[in-house]
């Protein structure tokens, strides 16, 4: 079926239920046809009812239906015929900034005057706000950040919301905190609907919801809802699944047949590290392929996407970066390295293949790591009862409002999961963003455990369909839409167990070979710290500013990250809870001396030795939990590079207070003082008096237990400090 942003562009069998067609629909249906610039276009089953429901009624209507269906068709369509009306501009709340842009110019090629308000775009915003002042927007698309936003809420906020015509909440099921994206600034929505007139409607949309999302998006819709609901299936996609032992052969598939997939498309990876790996390895091949992950920039990622839209390269490797909304009728394919958490994120992402073509190829590729990952982002998104406390203790405490960097060095929270609980709580009403910070609102909070605890149970469970999913006998599109509680799921004939499976399963040997030389590959620069964090006073660590060039560490090596593909497995079982303390593996070992005998020589456009002078000795720093692992690291790197093991580093006051996961400062505080050059140590150093040192640790996080311990070697008359670690995190 022939589709143009997202709108059936043929004539449609089913005729209008009833034989009087309204003027309301004839009005409609002229609209839609000029907007395609095909007089035989039509709606598709339950278009035009949420487009009578939203400008006839005023109703607040729920548009579950799937990808390429025509979400778009029915808001631009209102917003025009409201527009008519006297009604004002349509306001679109959308969560990306690749789905903005995508619908920026549809709506231009529609004629459709549609503006967007986002943090991409700042030196546009007098001009928007211009145009809304003149009333030359028919539609304002912002983010739901921007619903945060101080300045925003309270200065031009107001006047939205006095003139919008038409609230249109695009992929919905951010809503929900049982989606599968829930955003804490979607949540906002709710409020944002309570303060509309009565008469102004509302629309959601999604492509992925089960009843349960549904239910969740409703309630903050409110009373009255239309809920519209299509079948999920998709007969354009041929859905399959391929089990492969391990990376190696993940990637060696992907060498031997990425050529032989349809037209253009998208590769998932689960991690950045994942998605940056697959991409070297498949352009080092010849294919025409680009990395899309967090780690990229914007404007990269904007030319990316042209060039996929282009047809100018034949995929990205992506991570959910990517995500909703990405906007390529003719994408011919989908693989995922590794399988997302849930059906739901799953069909999300297949979405975006076959939405304007026949055919389109989607294939899985799970990976045994598949569960562990999930688990650390589950974890991660979870606010904490105690952090959550802590937080609101701090702000109330204040009197004022608190940056987010000041709490930074007054809660032991990162920076991404302090940011996400200050939504939650903002959402709930206990803190408020103004200018200047976050203060608290005075008001009580009381931490829902049990809503948390069905919401972690609920996320097992999808966890667990996706493995149903992976290992089923049965139609595995039935299966998925299913799931996602489609009374109209059914076989469709088409994906590998229904029909047969339709991809092949070889790997070829020189793929094989190089896919090995990919994941045996060593090597990940460790960058020194540069400046101290800020408020360190606060915690009794009497720094500030720069790092001294003077006490400061050189850029370091570590043997791999733990979200690798190849060395990363390895390590995480080796610093997985509770794996004993060992010695290092011979294996490990030999690939440690691979990273120096590079380091040495600078390969891989890095300098040799980070411009220092070649290590005159190797000390350690002294590890509780893996003492063994990193002895026997130092003294193998010693022997075999023909430098003198000095020893340790001693622990004082205790050792390191913390663990992993704090922010900056408290882990900075944890070491502060705590690693120290004893009496021994400064003795073997004293001859060697301005040579470079080698500083061995097992692991390296906040990076501040090798720059405390570099400062302290420093201090005592090393000269410059170069670590080398066996795995760096993230």
């Amino acid at each position: 079926m022939a589709v143009m942003g997202g709108w059936n562009t043929e004539t449609m069998s089913q005729e209008p239920r009833t034989a009087e067609v309204t003027h309301t629909r004839q009005e409609a249906l002229a609209v839609l046809r000029e907007l395609v610039g095909n007089p035989a276009a039509d709606f598709h089953d339950g278009q035009y009812e949420a487009i009578e429901a939203l400008v006839d009624a005023g109703r607040r209507a729920l548009v579950v239906q799937r990808t390429g269906w025509g979400k778009s068709a029915v808001y631009f369509v209102s917003s025009l015929l409201l527009r008519r009306r006297g009604s004002g501009p349509t306001l679109i709340v959308s969560p990306l900034l690749a789905l903005m842009r995508d619908q920026v110019a549809a709506a231009a090629r529609a004629g459709v005057r549609a503006v967007a308000i986002n943090s991409a775009n700042q030196l546009e915003w007098d001009a928007v706000h211009a145009q809304l002042a003149a009333d030359e927007v028919d539609v304002l698309l912002v983010s739901p950040e921007r619903l945060t936003n101080p300045a925003f809420r309270e200065n031009q906020l107001p006047e939205l919301i006095r003139r919008t015509g038409l609230l249109v909440i695009d992929e919905a099921h951010c809503i929900s905190d049982w989606g599968h994206d829930f955003r804490p600034d979607y949540r906002r929505i709710a409020d944002l609907i309570g303060r509309l007139p009565g008469t102004v409607p509302v629309l959601a949309t999604t492509a992925t919801a089960n009843s349960r999302v549904v239910h969740d998006i409703e309630e903050q819709l409110g009373a009255g809802v239309l809920t519209i609901r299509g079948s999920l299936g998709r007969e354009s996609l041929r859905l399959g699944v391929l089990n492969l032992a391990n990376s190696r052969d993940r990637l060696g598939w992907l060498l031997t047949h990425l050529s032989d997939l349809p037209g253009s498309g998208i590769i998932y990876a689960l991690t950045v590290s994942a998605a940056e790996d697959t991409a070297r390895l498949l352009a080092e091949a010849g294919h025409e392929v680009l990395a899309y992950t967090g780690r990229t920039d914007p404007a990269d990622r904007e030319r990316a996407e042209q060039l996929l839209k282009d047809n100018r390269v034949k995929a990205l490797v992506a991570t959910s970066a990517l995500g909703m909304g990405f906007d390529k009728p003719d994408l011919g394919f989908v693989i995922h390295l590794g399988a997302p958490s849930s059906p739901v994120a799953y069909y999300q992402q297949v979405g975006r293949a076959g939405r304007g073509a026949a055919n389109a190829d989607v294939l899985l590729l799970p990976g045994q790591e598949d569960r562990e990952i999930w688990q650390y982002f589950a974890t991660a998104s979870m606010p904490s009862e105690e952090k959550a406390s802590a937080v609101l203790q701090v702000l109330g405490e204040a009197g004022a409002a608190l940056s987010t960097v000041a709490l930074e060095a007054r809660v032991d929270l990162r920076r991404t999961p302090l940011e996400l609980l200050l939504k939650v709580l903002s959402v709930d009403g206990a803190v408020e963003r103004v200018g200047g910070g976050w203060r608290s609102t005075g008001q009580p909070w009381f931490y829902d455990a049990e809503r948390y605890a069905r919401i972690a149970e609920a996320r097992v469970d999808e966890q667990d369909s996706m493995i149903i999913y992976e290992d089923t006998a049965g139609c595995r599109m039935e299966y998925i839409t299913a799931v996602l509680d489609d009374e109209s799921a059914r076989p469709c004939g088409r994906c590998d167990n229904c029909a047969g499976r339709w991809f092949p399963s070889d790997i070829a040997a020189e793929a094989s070979d190089a896919a090995s030389r990919t994941l045996s590959r060593v090597g990940v620069a460790v960058e020194p710290r540069l400046q101290w964090p800020s408020g360190m006073d606060r915690l009794g660590v009497p720094v500030k500013g720069r790092i001294k060039a003077e006490e400061a560490i050189a850029e370091g090596r570590a043997l791999a990250r733990l979200s690798d593909l190849g060395w990363g497995g390895a390590l995480r079982e080796l610093f997985a809870a509770g794996t004993a303390d060992r010695e290092v593996d011979p294996a490990m070992l030999q690939a440690c001396v691979q990273v120096l005998k590079e380091w040495a020589t600078g390969t891989a456009g890095q300098g040799a030795w980070s411009g220092q002078e070649r290590p005159a000795a190797v000390v350690s720093v002294p590890s509780r939990g893996k003492p063994s692992l990193v002895d026997s690291l130092a003294r193998g790197i010693a022997g075999i590079g023909r430098m003198p093991y000095l020893g340790s580093l001693q622990l004082q006051h205790g050792g390191p207070a913390g663990g992993r996961g704090g922010n900056s400062a408290y882990r900075l505080a944890g070491v502060w003082d705590r690693l120290v050059v004893g009496p021994e140590l400064g003795e073997a150093l004293s001859p060697l008096a301005g040579r470079s040192i080698l500083l061995v640790d097992d692991l390296v996080d906040s990076r501040w237990s090798v720059t405390v311990a570099g400062r302290a070697l420093r201090q005592a008359g090393a000269g410059a400090v170069l670590p080398l670690v066996l795995a760096q995190a993230g």
